[in-house]
């Protein structure tokens, strides 16, 4: 008897179970118009730059800024109203060299001693009513001292509950700079002038 109620008990912890798991999966969504609105902040463990340029003509060198802190508002509702500000610590550079990285610390690139963080602010979002998962976002990048317009094309991915519980959106981004604009002019032309930036980030509801 107590074995059958054991089994009963279990088949039951188990149907639970199996039930919650079925809710969180139904309560994510690919939908924009389904996000929860509100203020979020990005998870610095989901979230990098990586950046690409032409290598002497004989490679694409990619590269990554990592520890980047990053601030979003959604509204669902009213998308055109989101705004997104960043903040990328240009000593947290990754080029898979360690002569590199220190190279780019250095008035060369970055003169990180004068200029430690880049910035990034919105001016603007526009949702593609025909795609809506997409959107341009204007806005304003200051490096080096030097702020310049930068234009950002965003897919949203998914959001709802993670594991772990947190609720969080993600999204994947792309721009392109020119290094030349923001005083960075060392090796042209012969290193590329374009710098081509890959955006990812998981943004957690606050």
């Amino acid at each position: 008897m107590r074995l059958v109620s054991r089994t009963v008990i279990a088949a039951a912890a188990l149907s639970l179970l199996a039930g919650g798991g079925v809710f969180a999966q139904a309560a994510l969504t690919k939908a924009p118009a389904e996000v929860q609105a509100g203020a979020y902040a990005l998870d610095a463990a989901h979230g990098k730059i990586t950046w690409s340029v032409d290598h002497l003509g004989f490679s694409t060198y990619r590269g990554q800024f990592v520890n980047v802190d990053a601030d979003l508002t959604l509204d669902p509702a009213n998308p055109s109203a989101a705004t997104l500000t960043a903040s990328i610590p240009l000593t947290e550079v990754d080029s898979n060299s360690d002569g590199l990285d220190a190279h780019l610390q250095t008035a060369d690139f970055f003169d990180t001693a004068n200029h430690p963080v880049a910035t990034y602010v919105s001016r603007s979002v526009t949702v593609d009513p025909a795609v809506p998962n997409r959107a341009t976002v204007q806005g304003d990048l200051t490096l080096r001292g030097v702020t310049r317009p930068v234009t950002m094309t965003v897919r949203f991915n998914q959001a709802g509950p993670s594991m772990g519980g947190a609720y969080r959106a993600g999204f994947d981004g792309e721009a392109t700079i020119k290094r030349s604009d923001f005083g960075i002019d060392y090796a042209l032309p012969v290193l590329g002038d374009e710098v081509s930036l890959h955006i990812e980030g998981e943004f957690i509801r606050q």
